[in-house]
């Protein structure tokens, strides 16, 4: 690693910091530019004489290397850097140490060291090592009147594109051939950023759902979308969809299928022409896997309710679908928006509602029969007389689709 200090005291300590911290990590400092794999010049922007001589500071080892990372003081104005030297990998603001060590992370990765290093470089996991969960944002900013998780874990907070394409790439080279993209509202992310520019592997993205799955998509593993929203902008990430990228799958929590229902839970894009978009969606991609969830026995649910839910669920066709019976949750609004329905209401639509759903999927499972999947394999188990039976899975199924069997 090289390092050019340039500017006061301060920035010397700025530079002393970030040195330490590489070093910590297992970086040498390189005597000179030739020697040296990526470049870092710490710069002073407080006169014209001190950006002039950071700015030829920056060209110099871009002469002499090619491959600099820029922070300091003159990196608070990373527009004048990148009109002079368009060239530079990154540029960071003045003590901006996480955000450096990343850079440097991304353009350099530390090998990883078994005999050094207690934890693998993609952290540690509880599935199995060839999927993984890719958690993209944290809290949620809906207020669906059933729900309390905006109180438990709070607004929504979205990760960095760049951020999460790092651990994604790290799970790759870990092994991981399937990633379980995850948060409380998929299709929001970077909505509270207010989609912020990004880059990645040299490539320009805005911190949005349909660009992380751009980004995504480019590993060449599966990716599998969950909690999936309907808002409109969902309906460009079906082009996306390959057998070797974004998967021809969508997780998408509908919840119930009556506009009144929905009014009153407080559903996100409840208004939205759902089964239209479904037609559409499966008119690009035939092979379109639909996963949802419902809610019977909403406080207030009538019989005609549930009936425009069953309606809705055989013309929608969705191929997985859970239920859940209402139960209500200390301290959500529905509780105190309607009396609740009788326990054996309740009980009796669940189960019409399940018959329907599971008749529909085997339906549609059945016309699978004789085709030829790719298939990602779970486990191996002993079968009949000391034989071998693999388990695995298709494009359209999740890990939790195996083990519910729905």
């Amino acid at each position: 690693m090289g390092f050019v200090s340039l500017g006061c005291p301060k920035a010397l300590v700025d530079s002393e910091r970030l040195i330490t911290q590489l070093r910590s990590r297992g970086y040498q400092i390189a005597p000179g530019y030739e020697s040296a794999d990526l470049v870092i010049v710490n710069t002073c922007g407080f006169i014209d004489a001190a950006i002039d001589e950071s700015l030829q500071a920056i060209g110099e080892a871009l002469q002499h290397n090619g491959r600099v990372l820029v922070t300091g003081c003159l990196g608070a104005q990373p527009q004048r850097i990148l009109e002079r030297h368009p060239k530079v990998l990154g540029v960071t603001g003045p003590h901006a140490y996480e955000r450096v060590l990343e850079a440097v992370n991304e353009h350099l990765p530390r090998p990883h060291d078994p005999f050094l290093d207690l934890v693998p470089p993609q952290g540690i996991r509880l599935t199995p090592k060839h999927y993984a969960y890719l958690k993209i944002a944290e809290g949620c900013n809906n207020r669906c009147s059933f729900c309390i998780i905006p109180s438990l874990r709070g607004r929504l907070a979205s990760r960095p594109l760049e951020e999460v394409m790092r651990e994604a790439e790290a799970l790759v080279h870990a092994g991981v051939r399937e990633l379980l993209v995850i948060s409380q509202d998929t299709s929001a992310y970077g909505s509270d950023l207010r989609y912020p520019a990004a880059r990645w592997r040299d490539q320009s993205y805005q911190t949005r759902f349909i660009d992380l799955a751009r980004a995504l998509g480019s590993l060449k593993v599966w990716t599998r979308l969950h909690y999936v929203y309907p808002y409109p902008h969902v309906d460009a990430v079906i082009e996306l969809m390959e057998e070797r990228g974004v998967l021809p799958y969508l997780d998408i929590p509908f919840q119930h299928a009556s506009a009144s229902v929905l009014k009153r839970m407080r559903r996100p894009a409840h208004a939205e022409n759902t089964l239209r978009r479904i037609q559409s969606w499966r008119a690009q991609r035939p092979d379109l896997t639909l996963r949802s969830s419902f809610i019977v026995g909403f406080p207030g649910e009538t019989e005609a309710e549930f009936e425009e839910l069953l309606e809705w669920l055989g013309e929608a066709q969705l191929d997985r679908v859970g239920c859940f019976k209402y139960s209500p949750v200390e301290g959500a609004a529905a509780n105190e928006m309607a009396a609740p329905v009788p326990e054996e209401i309740t009980e009796d639509r669940y189960r019409r509602f399940m018959e329907k759903a599971g008749a529909i999927s085997a339906e549609r499972l059945s016309r699978r029969v004789g085709q030829r999947c790719e298939v990602l394999i779970d486990t191996i188990e002993s079968g009949v007389a000391n034989s071998r039976v693999a388990i695995g899975r298709t494009m359209g199924d999740a890990p939790e689709d195996r083990k519910s069997g729905v």
